[in-house]
């Protein structure tokens, strides 16, 4: 094991998740600043990995309730493993399962009242994580984004609504150069009112962030 630090939290990383990259900073960054003054948010992070992004935001946020989910055991484990590690498994539950149905029966006490969903989705093609030897020692699910990159994204955006109260925001990480496909594809539910791209240092795309539409006055 592997102890990585990320946004200021000492996360365990292993051989059945992610390893915590730097650039992922971002999407932490991006995700507490959208948090800023509700004062008992409920969050949930899919594909959360070894948990990093949801142990940084709750340990930033004292008040902060809510969920890490992902599908395999490997990552499940280390989740679990850090969420206690950092003492904060009064506040953080970690789910196994596919996206949102890790919830169980939790998903229908939740529904309208999650404040933050964040997500840092496999977002590389599966054509082009075949030529990547680089990755070899990662697990594949942590990549593969389907044919063109951004199935996650695109069934993230669209599960999110049920259970994002209206207002609340949901934020994902981006590949390079896939902004317009992932706008196009939170477009297509017509269920955020405003969607904005948050540049890394090189000036680039790599965040995401959509709010779900408010309700009519």
């Amino acid at each position: 094991m592997t102890i990585v630090r990320f946004l200021g939290v000492d996360i365990e990383a292993g051989p059945g998740a992610l390893i915590p990259r730097a650039e992922t900073e971002l999407l932490g960054r991006t995700a507490l600043a959208k948090l800023a003054g509700i004062a008992a948010p409920t969050i949930i992070d899919v594909c959360c990995g070894t948990g990093n992004l949801a142990c940084a935001v709750a340990s930033a946020v004292p008040t902060a309730r809510g969920w890490a989910l992902d599908l395999t055991d490997g990552a499940v484990a280390l989740a679990r493993a850090n969420v206690d590690r950092l003492g904060l498994g009064d506040r953080l539950q970690v789910g196994q399962g596919d996206l949102f149905g890790a919830l169980g029966d939790a998903a229908d006490r939740l529904t309208g009242t999650v404040d933050l969903v964040t997500c840092n989705p496999p977002y590389i093609s599966t054509a082009k994580l075949a030529t990547r030897t680089d990755l070899a020692d990662e697990p594949r699910e942590a990549f593969d984004g389907g044919p063109y990159g951004v199935t996650i994204h695109q069934r993230t955006a669209r599960e999110a609504l049920p259970l994002l109260r209206p207002g609340a925001w949901l934020v994902m990480e981006l590949g390079l150069g896939q902004e317009r496909q992932v706008e196009l594809v939170i477009g297509r539910t017509r269920g955020y009112d405003l969607v904005e791209l948050v540049n890394d240092d090189a000036g680039a795309p790599r965040v995401i962030a959509a709010r779900k539409k408010q309700e009519p006055a």
